[in-house]
């Protein structure tokens, strides 16, 4: 029965550490990047996960239009800003 404590008690110290050195992390990452997707506005410079650097033009419900040159507008998901200049980090 002692083998067994022992056992579990590795056990758990194993599972503390995960969490606090990699669940834990990546939730409070998710929730920063939470709140700049529900931070963005029209005219805000973002950078999208393929590169293109553009300006915020319309913002709709999980879509947004953004201009990448004049004249050129593209509809890109929410999801796919990388971050805005000036705020990563």
């Amino acid at each position: 029965m002692q083998q067994w404590a022992g056992t579990i008690f590795y056990l758990l110290i194993f599972m503390g550490i995960l969490y606090f050195l990699m669940i834990r992390p990546q939730q409070k990452q998710q929730k920063q990047r939470q709140a700049m997707l529900a931070s963005l506005k029209v005219d805000d410079r973002v950078v999208l996960a393929g590169g293109l650097h553009g300006r915020i033009t319309k913002i709709k419900d999980n879509t947004m239009m953004v201009r990448i040159a004049d004249k050129v507008e593209v509809e890109v998901d929410k999801a796919g800003v990388a971050y805005v200049p000036g705020q990563e980090g």
